[in-house]
């Protein structure tokens, strides 16, 4: 393949180095678009494999070299990374800053952690450079036919930027599922936070699998049915469509269903961890999001798994289901609620790192960008926008009017469902936490004051009062006098 070398007016709009699926369909859906592409990739067969297969699809400009690139990019040159986290971006973005002149944006549209992001694009800034952490959500179909795009950096590159990102982005009554997130790292961390909600998505949605096939023993179709019917109602979302798909499908070498052939450990790449982790930084309850996380890696124990089983013992009750109909119709509402929660939990954490981190974050409008495109897509996102509209302050997304009434309709089915699963020894870590956490958030007193007392009793940490003002300590190992400390 010939490296390209540009005359003045044959030159890209933009740039994509790093050929792999999500890299070359994204450059696809940019050419698509009508925007000219040139495009990199380490090893030159990924290139031409891009240009030979779909070359027809629009103007690309391959280049063999960084160098041949870079040259192929108008000014200001936009380049988007799309390689492995960690390492070899920090390469790519090194060899290509080498290579660039101020004001020029460097794009990685990859999932890191958005720490990196805020140490590269200052490092960048440093340089006369723009960094832009961009989240994109959807996957490879997503890439190719419309993300969900969450853009980070300067609102300059964003201007330059940003037309490109929302044209090729998925589309919701004409509104792109794109906008500015934020400076620095803000975008990773919405997508962050965005990964995080999926994890516990999918896991209350294996959970309300798991009850119809142990409690009701049901097959593997007739629950796809039930996500079917769901899909049609609250829980119409992308990823109960694609669990009914899948609880459809059967596995062509066994003639079994799909889901029954498939080893029951749950693997992760790392944006659930750091969600948590950051959660726990901020001093943010992700309770759903965090058991979510921890179910992937109980079910990743194997020796753990090995050594439990046919030695725990389970102590209980099999209690047989007298209206099915009924179970089915509480495991709905229960779902409901506890995504309703999670939700609400991953806005806490984006409203909190907006505080912490100095970024102008609409919550509004991260809920609008996730309508389409993007994997936690659903139906209520827009009474999310809506909640965020009526009072940009909302210190809880549970307590909006809507949500509230909607939460209320589904309690007594939560609790059924969780006490069943309790009594009956099934796992039911989200549906459970999520619940768990609304009695805590709703409570007029929690047993902290408790905890508070035994923190001042063995480490003198000090409590307040119910009754005043004031910071105190009791003299534990004395007199039990007590002292205030402030």
């Amino acid at each position: 393949m010939a490296s390209f070398a540009p005359s003045p007016a044959d030159v890209a709009d933009i740039g994509v180095t790093g050929m792999a699926v999500m890299g070359s369909n994204l450059a696809r859906n940019l050419a698509r678009h009508g925007y000219k592409v040139a495009i990199h990739n380490r090893s030159v067969g990924k290139t031409e494999k891009v240009i030979d297969s779909y070359g027809d699809e629009g103007q690309f400009f391959p280049s063999e070299t960084m160098e041949d690139f870079v040259a192929s990019l108008q000014k200001p040159r936009v380049a988007i990374i799309m390689v492995k986290a960690g390492g070899p971006t920090d390469a790519v973005i090194d060899e290509l800053a080498d290579l660039m002149d101020e004001g020029d944006i460097i794009v990685d549209a990859g999932n890191a952690l958005f720490t990196d992001t805020r140490r590269r694009e200052a490092a960048l800034r440093e340089r006369g450079l723009h960094f832009v952490g961009t989240g994109v959500s959807g996957g490879e179909e997503g890439a190719l036919n419309g993300p969900s795009i969450m853009p980070g950096g300067t609102p300059e590159s964003y201007k330059r930027l940003g037309p490109m990102l929302e044209d090729i982005s998925a589309h919701v009554d004409g509104e792109p599922c794109c906008t500015h997130v934020g400076e620095d790292g803000a975008g990773h961390f919405v997508k962050m936070v965005h990964n995080g909600i999926e994890y516990a998505d999918m896991q209350v949605i294996s959970e309300a699998y798991d009850m119809m096939s142990k409690a009701l023993g049901m097959d593997a179709a007739a629950i796809g049915d039930v996500f079917d019917q769901w899909n049609k109602g609250d829980l119409e979302s992308f990823l109960i469509e694609i669990t009914a798909g899948v609880l459809h499908h059967v596995d062509d070498r066994t003639g079994k269903p799909f889901v029954d052939i498939i080893l029951d450990q749950a693997a992760q790449k790392g944006t659930g961890a750091w969600t948590v982790q950051t959660a726990l930084d901020l001093g943010v309850p992700v309770t759903g999001i965090a058991e979510a996380t921890f179910a992937r890696s109980v079910s990743g124990g194997v020796a753990q798994r090995e050594a439990a089983r046919g030695v725990l013992p389970a102590e209980a009750e099999t209690q047989a289901i007298d209206d099915p109909e009924r179970f089915i119709d509480d495991l709905q509402k229960a779902l409901y609620a506890a995504k309703l929660v999670s939700y609400s939990q991953g806005f806490d954490e984006i409203a909190k790192g907006a505080e912490e981190y100095g970024w102008n974050i609409n919550l509004g409008d991260m809920a609008k960008i996730w309508r389409d495109g993007c994997i936690i897509r659903a139906k209520f996102l827009n009474r999310i926008t809506e909640a965020y509209d009526r009072n940009p302050e909302l210190p809880l997304l549970l307590a909006d009017e809507y949500f509230t009434t909607e939460i209320a309709k589904c309690i007594p089915a939560w609790r059924r469902v969780v006490a069943y699963a309790a009594e009956n020894g099934y796992p039911v870590p989200v549906f459970a936490s999520t619940l768990s956490y609304y009695d805590a958030v709703r409570s007029e007193r929690l047993p902290a004051a408790l905890v508070q007392a035994q923190r001042d009793f063995f480490g003198a940490h000090t409590y307040q009062r119910v009754d005043g003002e004031g910071t105190f300590h009791v003299e534990w190992s004395e007199d039990r006098r007590e002292s205030r400390q402030d």
